[in-house]
């Protein structure tokens, strides 16, 4: 368990707190388009001075409205996948309860030491998710659009489970690693595949939102003014994903990435 407590954070003047919207909306706009809000919102609160459990946690927290929101404003094309959907669930919600088990049962000292390499390795997901999708839609056989969808197979429920593991401990990077099994699973409409990922990111951080929310490790002042900003953000990118090029935004949470994990490795 941490060793600090979430109230004993100085109190964020005004400015800060508008930071940490902003921040959280843009979270929410990139997890909608392309998965990777935590490389936003997550050092940001480190740079404000959170402690590194505590601003995962309420990173999470935070992200999550963001993420129901984001994925209403998939739900048209999620239409006939309810079969589907209910399947995908179940591994997401055990691996979202294991991973956030396993962050509440890691030393504050240990985390804090891993939190450049987390980030690292989450912008390394980020920046081969392009080449990574361009491949599995070459080897995957296409299910045409507007099919029924497949149950999926026991051996990407259990890779689901292990995603959900990453997604509760951390997060950044759990959507690309959804949407890469989505496209070996044969699916090939970015919309439908983006409304699959939200659900399952749904599902694995609710059960860590509940976790970490008893635990007590959370900064409800922090969480609660990101939440506001990730919600709107979520709705805007699931709007703006079908008319935004994804180039810049990609460029821009890379850079952010890399920095992010150089100064917190200085610190």
């Amino acid at each position: 368990m941490p060793i600090l407590n979430p109230a004993d954070i100085p109190p964020l003047d005004l400015l800060r707190l508008t930071l940490v919207a902003l921040a959280a909306a843009g979270g929410g706009v990139v997890n909608a388009i392309a998965g990777g809000g935590t490389l936003l919102t997550f050092p940001a609160l480190i740079g404000l001075g959170v402690p590194p459990l505590i601003a995962n946690a309420t990173s999470t927290v935070a992200l999550w409205p963001g993420t129901l929101t984001s994925f209403w404003g998939y739900r048209d094309a999620l239409s006939g996948a309810r079969a589907w959907t209910v399947r995908w669930a179940l591994p997401s919600l055990l691996g979202g309860i294991t991973g956030a088990v396993l962050l509440l049962w890691t030393p504050e000292r240990k985390f804090a030491d891993s939190v450049p390499w987390l980030i690292w390795g989450a912008t390394l997901l980020f920046m081969m998710q392009a080449p990574l999708m361009r491949w599995v839609m070459g080897h995957a056989a296409a299910i045409p659009d507007g099919a029924e969808l497949p149950p999926p197979r026991t051996g990407f429920l259990v890779y689901q489970f292990l995603v959900a593991i990453y997604g509760g401990y951390f997060g950044a990077g759990a959507g690309i690693l959804m949407l890469a099994a989505l496209g070996m699973m044969g699916l090939t409409n970015i919309h439908t595949m983006n409304g699959l990922k939200n659900w399952g990111g749904l599902n694995i951080n609710i059960v860590a939102v509940l976790i970490f929310a008893v635990s007590g490790i959370v900064s409800w002042p922090i969480a609660l003014t990101m939440a506001i900003g990730a919600a709107v953000g979520g709705m805007l990118g699931a709007r703006m994903a079908q008319r935004v090029g994804q180039h810049w935004v990609r460029r821009a949470i890379i850079a952010i990435g890399v920095l992010a994990g150089a100064w917190t490795l200085y610190q």
